[in-house]
């Protein structure tokens, strides 16, 4: 639908680890995270064990090696976690109406900052969309982390002229709440810039059917210089501004990322497969400018 508005295993594994991270709650527009559970640390090994047959969670190298295969490309409901808490929909005017796109916080000196597609928050015949609001970790009609006021909104000037999908993408400045910037109440990913085509990700979002973010890991492929592409089962509208994350960081609990759902068809009209611009130098001055 034209608006949705020996390496890569062990990628696969690291975004799938993300999806066991701790839950996450903070009193509306402001409050630092609760973590309900503390970062994973690794567990000594029963005696007479074999090298590897512990780890983390209990899970052996053998039982995380089938867990890779099993959910890669599998689309399921996603947790409420540290990583998941990062991404949100987006309304217009307030949380009470349909959400029809999907942002996340991405890392900057403000402390005040999203990515998300740009045809979420630009047409190129009427300009930038006003009234919008970003809610992260909305589930059912709860916003656990607020609801922050778009301001400031920056997109390609080839976005705006000519819709080139090649730069479908937009920073956005969110409005603090109770005194605190969006990234010191949640954290952020970082932005992953000439990543090649191929890497491990994870895509969480909003359909707009539901109330609740669904989430995939696949590996990305290429779809042109300027696109990348995804399989991924039921990203249909409302998932246009989804992030793609790499690099999970159990430390942080966070990740890098390296696209958003949009691009070539503005997402894609199917719903089993998504497309992005790719993350390069148009996208860095983007994030420049956004910044600066």
């Amino acid at each position: 639908m034209t608006t949705r508005g020996t390496g890569a295993a062990a990628g696969v594994l690291a975004v799938l680890l993300a999806a066991a991270g701790c839950t996450t709650s903070a009193g509306p527009g402001g409050g630092a995270p609760t973590v309900s559970s503390a970062p994973a640390t690794p567990s000594a090994r029963p005696s007479g064990a074999a090298p590897g047959a512990g780890g983390s969670h209990g899970w052996s190298r053998q039982r995380l090696k089938g867990a890779v295969a099993k959910h890669t490309g599998v689309t399921r409901t996603a947790k409420p976690t540290v990583l998941n808490g990062l991404v949100g929909a987006v309304f217009t005017r307030n949380a009470d109406g349909d959400h029809f796109c999907t942002a996340s916080v991405v890392d900057s000196a403000g402390l005040n900052l999203i990515v998300t597609a740009a045809h979420c928050v630009w047409d190129p015949q009427l300009g930038q969309r006003s009234d919008l609001v970003f809610v992260p970790g909305y589930r059912n009609g709860d916003t656990p982390s607020g609801v922050w006021p778009l301001l400031a909104v920056t997109v390609d000037d080839g976005w705006k002229d000519h819709a080139d999908p090649d730069v479908d993408v937009a920073f956005a400045v969110v409005q603090a709440q109770n005194g605190q910037q969006v990234q010191q109440v949640l954290g952020a990913n970082k932005l992953g810039v000439d990543r090649g085509y191929r890497l491990p990700v994870r895509i969480t979002g909003y359909p707009g059917t539901s109330d609740v973010p669904i989430t995939c890991a696949n590996n990305t492929t290429e779809q042109s210089s300027t696109q990348l592409r995804i399989d991924c089962p039921d990203y249909t509208g409302g998932t246009s501004g989804s992030p793609w994350v790499t690099d999970f960081d159990p430390s942080t609990r966070t990740g890098t990322v390296v696209g958003v759902i949009g691009g070539y068809q503005q997402g894609g009209d199917s719903p089993d497969t998504s497309y992005s611009s790719y993350f390069g130098d148009r996208v860095q001055a983007l994030y420049d400018r956004a910044t600066g």
